[in-house]
């Protein structure tokens, strides 16, 4: 499907974008185009049509997304959803209008409702409401799943949906006020060993549980996602674990090298109570599995954060 095709990523930018530009690379793509701030801003339909007349795309694959943790989706509700629900709307329906010939959206684990059995399997994705701290951008992002399937019966046309779980790697978003708990955690730890802190404090309780997909293995699984699958029946990618918030706190600590002691705030909110994907269709569609397993993953976001950290605490 890849090769000389003309790819056009949105968001390719991006922490998961830089690492998916690199590994498309490697499918002998005819040209491989970026649709990202601030060349374009893709809640903007103008921007979309001129977006598509320049970069001319056989495939899309749209990463674009606004998106942040607990704290961020509580202080911005309104715009998760509004932003996150034009620009997927309007990109596919653009690229319909264009005959484009395969679009892949990205959505999200927080499109599942809040009490999933685990592991969450697709077929559970519509049996109740999301957690209602992120409620608002994950049934922004699972709007594209309905229009992916609405689209492909009256028209035909060729989009499929992915629903990668919680990502982290090297060149993660390592900014308190918009970054997920891995590297809000890594932060922590080094601030307060730059500090000579002998506690961090952490929200919730610690017994929330999640799943973490490594950035280089979710970059894979796109593209052979892209490659290969063409339905519009939603496919988890992850790892296929689920790892408590308590003792995921604990190992990032250990691995960066802060001994000092860990405090919950207990105020502050879990999110879901648990996280996990079935991750068998992957393997059965397009034959992904992750390689990467946690201590492995953290150990080199740790060392780059460590060898970045100067350059991104003076941005």
């Amino acid at each position: 499907m890849l090769k000389n095709k003309r790819v056009t990523v949105t968001g390719g930018k991006g922490f998961l974008g830089g690492h998916l530009i690199g590994r498309l690379a490697d499918y002998g793509c005819a040209a491989i185009e970026i649709a990202d701030l601030p060349d374009y801003n893709l809640t903007d339909l103008s921007d979309i049509r001129r977006m598509y007349k320049v970069t001319k795309p056989d495939v899309v694959i749209h990463l674009a997304a606004k998106v942040g943790g607990i704290g961020f989706n509580q202080e911005k509700p309104a715009e998760l959803f509004y932003d996150n629900l034009v620009m997927g709307a309007q990109l596919i329906h653009e690229a319909y209008l264009q005959r484009i010939e395969k679009f892949v959206a990205l959505g999200t684990i927080c499109a599942y409702p809040k009490f999933t059995p685990v592991p969450f399997k697709e077929e559970d994705i519509w049996n109740g409401y999301p957690e209602e701290t992120n409620a608002p951008y994950g049934l922004a992002k699972k709007m594209m799943l309905v229009q992916s399937v609405a689209y492909r019966q009256q028209y035909g046309f060729n989009s499929i949906f992915l629903l990668p779980v919680n990502l982290y790697g090297p060149g993660d978003n390592f900014d308190p006020r918009s970054s997920h708990v891995i590297p809000a955690l890594i932060k922590k730890c080094f601030d307060a060993m730059d500090r000579g802190d002998d506690a961090i404090e952490v929200w919730g309780t610690g017994s929330a549980t999640r799943e973490f997909f490594y950035v280089e293995d979710a970059a894979r699984a796109i593209c052979l996602a892209t490659d290969r699958y063409d339905k519009s029946e939603p496919v988890n990618i992850g790892a296929g674990f689920e790892i408590s918030i308590k003792d995921l706190t604990e190992r990032i600590a250990d691995l960066s090298g802060f001994t000092g002691k860990i405090i919950w705030d207990t105020s502050k909110p879990d999110g879901q109570p648990r996280r996990q994907l079935d991750t068998s269709k992957s393997m059965k569609e397009f034959d992904f599995k992750a390689e990467t397993d946690l201590t492995s993953g953290l150990k080199k976001t740790i060392a780059w954060y460590a060898k970045q950290r100067h350059l991104l605490n003076n941005k």
